[in-house]
């Protein structure tokens, strides 16, 4: 007797019958989703629908474009422009100084004190802002703050020789550098750390330099990494509202303020719903952003798997 006689094939009976169609096993995992999609549907769509659909309607209730025109205005415009500004500084700054951060800690341990106090720090750092932020700041460099009347007692320095600049746009983006410069280090640090050692050890053995790595190897795989950070670091400064209005209390020099001000002022009424078209501007530049940054995003995740 073989091997092959020896195997029980089982009657036409006792297989197992296929399942019937639709009767496939309906999975619950989505239900994990509700309380996320209900979240974002209450807190971000609803007010989006709401913010952008008022921009097109007037004092009557009537469709209207005036709103949506009034973003040609030189003052609107001016504060677009500011707003590009502000963001534009900040995410340059904070993204050469996150990098260069980044940079050093890669000579450093992973789990080392140093690195693990960094990230901490910028985890942190990274979602401070608000009155909080501003109340720091207020403390530390204001006119009569700690550091100010330090400097101006031991080195005869004054931080306003020129003016109180703190409560206008240049105090704007030195509080924005203290939560872009930590949301760097956050968002940069895993494509920086990513970079293998082999590819200097292959460099190097073929004649090449540490320098020569950088420039021709390093910054062309790490360039759409840092191109897209600063791309989010740009968003992020962009659509910041909160560590603005508790710093610079008086103007609208940026788009989050004109809002604020088309909302709540009593010296423009009757164009309340300006800030609708105002909020449809800054979600335009917004998304333009966002959109061009997941474009350099996916090429840069190639490498990086």
């Amino acid at each position: 007797m073989t091997v092959l006689d020896q195997v029980v094939v089982p009657a036409a009976s006792e297989q197992p019958a296929p399942a019937p169609r639709g009767a496939a096993r309906r999975s619950w995992a989505w239900l994990g989703l509700v309380p996320f999609a209900a979240y974002v549907v209450l807190f971000l769509a609803l007010p989006t629908v709401l913010a952008v659909g008022s921009g097109f309607v007037g004092r009557g209730g009537a469709l209207t474009l005036d709103n949506v025109a009034a973003l040609g205005d030189p003052l609107v415009l001016a504060t677009f422009a500011n707003s590009a500004w502000v963001s534009l500084v900040t995410a340059v700054i904070g993204s050469v100084v996150g990098a260069l951060v980044c940079w050093a800690l890669l000579g450093l341990a992973e789990t080392g004190a140093v690195r693990t106090a960094v990230d901490a720090a910028s985890g942190v750092l990274a979602q401070f802002g608000g009155v909080m932020l501003a109340f720091v700041l207020i403390a530390a460099i204001g006119a009569q703050g700690v550091v100010t009347v330090m400097l101006r007692q031991l080195t005869g320095i004054s931080l306003y020789e020129n003016g109180v600049w703190l409560y206008d746009l240049p105090g704007v983006v030195v509080a924005y550098l203290v939560f872009q410069i930590p949301l760097m280090v956050l968002t940069f640090m895993p494509a920086l750390a990513a970079l293998k050692p082999q590819w200097v050890e292959a460099h190097l053995t073929l004649g090449g330099t540490r320098g020569g790595f950088w420039r021709h190897v390093g910054i062309p795989v790490l360039a759409p990494s840092f191109l897209a950070s600063l791309l989010l670091l740009f968003a992020n400064a962009f659509s910041s509202y909160a560590t603005a209005a508790a710093l610079a209390s008086q103007g609208s020099q940026i788009v989050p303020l004109q809002i604020r001000t088309a909302l709540t002022s009593e010296t423009v009424l009757g164009r309340e719903n300006l800030a609708g078209a105002l909020a449809l501007g800054m979600i335009v530049v917004v998304a333009g952003v966002m959109v061009v940054y997941a474009l350099i995003q996916r090429r840069a995740a190639r490498w990086q798997a």
